[in-house]
């Protein structure tokens, strides 16, 4: 696995991760409504210099704890305010992810330290995760490296890296509320059963890890509760127990479907996770096994079966089990250097990694037009198999010292062709940034702007472009003065009633199904 050209592990590392994270970091605006909502909470939280309560149009927004938010403040302190700053955290966090594989197998696995390293920042989970303002990055970082803390303990009884493991579960805490505490135990306890030594799970319980949780943890909670009574049911009873046990916030999906979405998280290099978690299953029941792979295959295991049990799914719920991945195919990858690979794995892998190339190329034309023409589809496909031809021979034919360039090479290309040829349709198709500069050029003196049957998506990413409260017709809420309004197509009279005045008809945003209306005041 030498590179015929001697980079600093570190470096090559760094400069990795700065491509997959960082680079062209705001080439599309905030899509979604999670993204520019938590962006302009952490931007309020700012202007108002308080650190305890999130607000959203200066109303309390409780659903959240803050650890996301107070990243974003810092980010919008040190580089104004800007979505490439709302984004910046996820990709701190990602970034310190990676590193934390990288320490844990450079000093408990040495050899492939850079390998597990390089999978972690290169899964299309990570990558995804890395470039977008939300929770779900500081959750894996603060979740992911905590275990690693753990395992390090528990191969080497070391204080510190207890005291580590619930420093980070406090930031988990902090991230997205108990659920990095209660699975980190509950993994735990597993394992020791699979063990069948009850002493790891006492020996976890060390009081002075406790006190520094708590120290962490209770004060913005306890401030929170003092400042907002409706916290508590906000956000334990609603927003933990109502939205794990029910339907609430309208996300069901099947049962399965974190097996799939896990499987997509670490591309480009399923085919690996899959023959790895087959080979840690044989471990465990082997004389020779392997007590990192089997933590390892529970900490999979825990998050994908907690998750799958709940009735709300989102896909970013599965991001604290992709690093346990990475980890888990370095420690098979360990055994197989100086073996060659089979045919099939290298097809498939070839194939594999390859694949994300279709829709990279052809995501344009998806975006404008709503579907993929047969003609443009040809040259897509074409490229796709072409390339995987390639990998697959240079693969099969000079084995595992290949391993990084036959999968590195076309992730950097699919990262750079959805950044350089898809970021301009993303903008128009799904992001407010698009609608706020088509208001501006009807808007020389920053008039307000309502909106009237628009998605919320559009709502919550005007109030963060536009940083003010987007009222809406439909609510009642109908400015007196003139204003700007964005509005579903199709509506011209429906508008002007709603507005109980004229409103002219100003451009329609086709991409988005949208209509802009200029309203005078009463």
């Amino acid at each position: 696995m030498s590179t015929r050209f001697r980079i600093p592990d570190q470096l090559l590392l760094l400069v990795i991760c700065a491509f997959f994270f960082f680079w062209r970091l705001a080439a599309f605006g905030l899509i979604g409504a999670d993204e520019p909502r938590y962006a302009q909470i952490a931007r309020e939280m700012l202007d108002r210099r308080d650190w305890i309560t999130p607000t959203l149009g200066g109303t309390a927004w409780l659903e959240k704890p803050p650890l996301y938010y107070w990243q974003a403040m810092v980010a919008y302190r040190l580089f104004g305010v800007s979505d490439w700053a709302a984004r910046l955290p996820s990709a701190f966090d990602a970034l310190v992810l990676v590193l934390a594989v990288y320490w844990f197998l450079r000093r408990f696995r040495l050899g492939v330290e850079l390998d597990g390293a390089i999978m972690l920042a290169s899964c299309a989970g990570v990558v995804g995760y890395a470039r977008a303002a939300s929770m779900d990055m500081a959750l894996a970082m603060a979740f992911g490296a905590a275990m690693l803390a753990w395992i390090a303990w528990h191969e080497t009884t070391g204080h510190k890296y207890l005291a580590g493991f619930y420093f980070l579960l406090a930031c988990g805490m902090l991230a997205k509320g108990p659920v990095a505490p209660f699975l980190a135990f509950l993994t735990i306890a597993i394992f020791a059963a699979l063990q069948k030594r009850l002493e790891i799970l006492i020996g976890t319980l060390w009081p002075p890890g406790i006190a520094v949780f708590l120290a962490i943890v209770l004060p913005w909670y306890i401030a929170v509760q003092l400042r907002n009574p409706q916290f508590f049911r906000v956000f334990i009873l609603e927003h933990n127990l109502a939205r794990f046990g029910t339907n609430l916030y309208h996300h069901p999906e099947p049962f399965w479907y974190y097996v799939p979405v896990t499987l997509l998280g670490w591309m480009p290099w399923t085919v690996f996770a899959v023959t790895a978690l087959i080979w840690a299953v044989r471990k465990i029941r082997s004389e020779s096994s392997d007590h990192l792979a089997t933590f390892l295959l529970t900490w999979i295991a825990v998050v994908i079966a907690f998750f799958s049990v709940s009735t709300s799914k989102l896909p970013g719920y599965i991001l604290p089990a992709i690093p346990a991945g990475a980890v888990l195919i370095a420690l098979w990858l360990r055994e197989r250097v100086g073996r060659r690979p089979s045919a099939v794995l290298a097809a498939l892998h070839a194939l594999i990694g390859a694949a994300l190339i279709f829709p990279a190329l052809t995501m344009p034309s998806i975006l404008e037009d709503g579907i993929l023409r047969n003609r443009a589809a040809v040259v897509p496909i074409a490229a796709t198999l072409a390339v995987s031809l390639v990998l697959f021979l240079l693969f099969w034919r000079a084995g595992w010292r290949t391993l990084r360039v036959v999968t590195l090479v076309p992730a950097i290309a699919v990262v750079a062709l959805v950044l350089r040829i898809g970021s301009r349709p993303l903008d128009d198709k799904m992001s407010a940034r698009s609608v706020d500069y088509a208001l501006s050029q009807y808007n020389p003196h920053r008039l307000p702007v309502a909106v009237f049957l628009v998605p919320r998506e559009t709502e919550f990413g005007l109030a963060f472009y536009r940083n003010q409260v987007i009222p809406r017709y439909e609510s009642g809420q109908v400015p007196d003065g003139e204003h700007l309004l964005v509005a579903a197509q199709g509506y011209p009279q429906g508008v002007s009633k709603a507005a109980g005045r004229r409103a002219l008809f100003l451009q329609n945003l086709a991409q988005q199904k949208l209509d802009l209306f200029y309203v005078p005041a009463k």
